[in-house]
């Protein structure tokens, strides 16, 4: 019984992603603005008001935060490497972390940006 649980286990870790399972399918970013005022921002198609946090589909591409407002202008979201992910790979390896990349979950962005506003 305790090589299958052991054999199940280790399957297990070695079959799936750390990023996959430590972290989530968004990234809460916090945005303020330059001047202090309210603004509202779109990404992924949603319209969402900062200051404030603002939620992005992890995804293996740089987004770009669209100010609505003409006196503000648009962000770079730059992906980067979750950190979870370059712990998958000493752990789990090739098949870990294949399964980190097909799911996304191993690219976050910026935890904070500010758009600059006149």
């Amino acid at each position: 019984m305790k090589k299958i649980i052991g054999l199940a286990a280790a399957s297990l870790i070695l079959t799936s992603g750390c990023a996959t399972i430590l972290t989530e399918e968004t990234h809460k970013i916090n945005v303020t603005t330059t001047n202090g005022e309210t603004t509202t921002v779109t990404v992924d198609g949603m319209s969402q008001t900062v200051p404030g946090v603002v939620t992005v589909k992890k995804e293996n591409k740089d987004k770009v935060l669209v100010a609505d407002d003409a006196k503000c202008t648009d962000v770079n979201l730059n992906k980067e490497v979750e950190s979870a992910f370059f712990i998958n790979i000493l752990s789990g390896g090739v098949f870990g972390s294949s399964t980190d990349y097909g799911s996304d979950k191993m690219w976050k962005y910026q935890d904070s940006v500010s758009v600059p506003c006149k």
